[in-house]
C-alpha cells in the first residue's frame, strides 16, 4: 500500500525590519519578538504531530522559525537551499510609488513584464525548485510528517502551480499569513490533498517586513 506523508510548508514569523525595506535574500534579518512568539505557537500546535523532519531555507528568519519545532521533536534542522526567498532586484530598497523605489524612473524598466516577472526570479523557476524541495522533504519523512520553513512568495507560487492556476497574481490576495501552514498530502509520490491553516493568526500579506 502507498504511504501517506504530510509536508507542511511553513512561512517564517514576523521579521525585525524597522527600515521597512524589501530584504529578500539579504543576510542579517532576524525574527522580531512577535515572530519568535509565532514560531513558538506553531511549535506548540505541531507538538503532537508525527513530525520526523524539519527542513528550512538557509536565511536567518527561516532557521529561527524552525528552531522551536525541531527542538520540540528532538530533530536537527536540515537546510534546503531550494526553500529560499525569491530573488528580487528591489532588495534593500523601500517599495512604493510616493516614497520608494518606484518614484525613480531608472527603476521603471524593471516593471515591464509582471507576468514573468521582470524584476526577479521567474515564477515557474520558483515553483519547480519548491516542488523539488517538497519532494525531498516527503522522502525524508516518508509515512510521517515534515515541516519546511520557507517564505511567502515561494509558498504561494508553489500552491498556485499545484492547483493549476496562473502563476502571476495580485500580491494583496495571497493567502499565506505569517507562520501559516500550507499542508501538502502525498499518497506515495502523488499529491492527494492541500489545505491551509493559521495557527499563529492572520496577517496582512502586503506588510513590509513580514
Amino acid at each position: 500500500m502507498s504511504t501517506r506523508t504530510l509536508v507542511h510548508l511553513l512561512r517564517h514569523g514576523e521579521v525585525h525590519n524597522p527600515g521597512g525595506v524589501l530584504y529578500g535574500r539579504l543576510p542579517g534579518f532576524r525574527l522580531a519578538e512577535n515572530g519568535r512568539d509565532q514560531a513558538e505557537t506553531v511549535a506548540k500546535a505541531l507538538a503532537e504531530n508525527d513530525v520526523t523532519a524539519v527542513v528550512a531555507s538557509p536565511l536567518q528568519r527561516a532557521q529561527e522559525t524552525a528552531e522551536p519545532i525541531a527542538a520540540t521533536h528532538g530533530l536537527e534542522i536540515v537546510t534546503e537551499d531550494r526553500l529560499i526567498e525569491a530573488a528580487n532586484r528591489f532588495e534593500g530598497k523601500t517599495f512604493g510609488v510616493g516614497d520608494g523605489a518606484l518614484r525613480r524612473p531608472r527603476n521603471w524598466p524593471l516593471l515591464r513584464d509582471p507576468f514573468t516577472p521582470s524584476w526577479g526570479e521567474p515564477y515557474l523557476q520558483i515553483a519547480h525548485r519548491m516542488l523539488g524541495a517538497a519532494h525531498r522533504a516527503r522522502q525524508l519523512a516518508e509515512g510521517h510528517e515534515a515541516v519546511c520553513v520557507s517564505h511567502q512568495l515561494p509558498i504561494w507560487t508553489l500552491r498556485r502551480y499545484l492547483l493549476g492556476q496562473r502563476l502571476w497574481h495580485d500580491p494583496r490576495r495571497r493567502q499565506c499569513a505569517l507562520a501559516s501552514l500550507t499542508t501538502l498530502e502525498f499518497t506515495g509520490t502523488e499529491l492527494t490533498g492541500l489545505r491551509y491553516s493559521e495557527p499563529a493568526g492572520a496577517s496582512d500579506p502586503t506588510v513590509t517586513g513580514a
